[in-house]
């Protein structure tokens, strides 16, 4: 197993990027595992570069026809490297008219030199212009028979939400594709109920990912509450509107540290419970996700801070996991009196350094 940008105990975790063996990348459930022995996890997201033999289909994407039923036109708003995200629902627009859009003169790449330029240009032109996103499309374009890696069937516990209640929640317990163009953004959030992810990127323009460890997760909120008040005050858990976007320069500015890294065609992007993350695509594109779950994630589960205001909000019964995983405390779940720390509150101690508590001024106000 190969593996770079690990971790020290005097930094930031940083992102770690793997290159799985064949023999290696057969077990998924036993590779995360492996991966967060390493110490994957602390950064809240890392990358799987898997081995050249393993094809998730095998005679290319050239015959894809796929509709988007709905793809999202992003607007932003906003300044100073604070903004919200606001989409527009379009009218349906086949895969070959999405390309062709997303390589027009209106909707392109500009040009750029390396990544770095990219990213300049990105937060450069964040208000001007919206993408148009198609985004949160059921289904798969994995080979059926492909059984190793597959995001419509990875054999992790979260099977057992399907297995006991027969419930299968779209994006969640089953596949999602994504279509990209230049400037499309995943804004700040942590997965529903802070379960695990997997992106894989079928083809075209890279992916950019921001990522804050889990154990600064509390900080970001934080910090994003007192910039966005009212969106706080209407709803605690605001994060999981997908709408809120803080640049890097302005975490790093707060002292909360964020990573990034780029993900190319044919890499996997995992995310770790309470892993904050956003991104944007550097041009046309196509990914697809789910969500999966590991025991280590139970505590997360019953911990997480839920949406109050959306009716839409992915809410998973915790019970049929503390059931099988925790029986000794599933009587004082079922009385509601399993009360304990969020799974990240342990390491508050170790990152109180005056640093933990901000005073943020009105953004027009603050002087950048």
């Amino acid at each position: 197993m190969e593996s770079s940008g690990g971790n020290n105990s005097n930094s930031t975790p940083k992102i770690m990027v793997f290159r799985p063996t064949w023999e290696e990348f057969q077990n998924f459930p036993k590779f995360i595992k492996y991966i967060e022995s390493q110490g994957a996890h602390k950064a809240g997201l890392a990358k799987v570069i898997p081995p050249p033999e393993w094809k998730p289909r095998r005679n290319g994407y050239d015959d894809i026809d796929i509709t988007i039923p709905a793809p999202i036109s992003q607007m932003v708003n906003g300044c100073q490297g604070l903004y919200t995200q606001y989409n527009i629902q379009k009218k349906p627009l086949t895969v070959k008219e999405f390309e062709k859009l997303a390589n027009s003169d209106k909707y392109r790449t500009p040009k750029h030199f390396d990544y770095e330029e990219l990213e300049r240009k990105y937060w450069k032109n964040i208000t001007f212009g919206a993408p148009i996103y198609g985004a949160d499309i059921s289904g798969s374009i994995y080979d059926e028979d492909q059984n190793e890696w597959n995001i419509n069937r990875l054999g992790t516990i979260l099977d057992y939400v399907a297995g006991d209640y027969g419930i299968h929640i779209e994006g969640v317990n089953t596949a999602y594709l994504y279509f990209g163009m230049w400037k499309t953004t995943f804004a700040w959030h942590t997965e529903d109920m802070d379960l695990y992810s997997i992106n894989y990127l079928h083809f075209g323009a890279p992916k950019s990912w921001y990522a804050v460890p889990p154990e600064h997760g509390k900080r970001l909120e934080r910090l994003a509450q007192g910039f966005f008040p009212g969106s706080f005050q209407a709803c605690p858990a605001f994060l999981r509107h997908k709408m809120t976007l803080i640049s890097p320069h302005i975490l790093k500015q707060y002292s909360i540290p964020v990573n990034k890294i780029t993900q190319e065609a044919g890499e996997f992007m995992i995310t770790f419970p309470y892993g904050y993350h956003s991104g944007y695509n550097h041009g046309f594109n196509c990914a697809e996700s789910t969500n999966f779950a590991t025991e280590r994630w139970i505590e997360y589960g019953k911990r997480c801070l839920q949406c109050i205001c959306r009716k839409d909000g992915v809410k998973i019964s915790m019970d049929c996991f503390i059931k099988r995983f925790q029986p000794d405390r599933y009587p004082l779940w079922k009385a509601g009196e399993d009360i304990g720390p969020h799974p990240e509150d342990r390491y508050k101690k170790n990152i109180r350094s005056g640093l933990d508590d901000f005073r943020i001024n009105e953004p027009e106000k603050q002087n950048r």
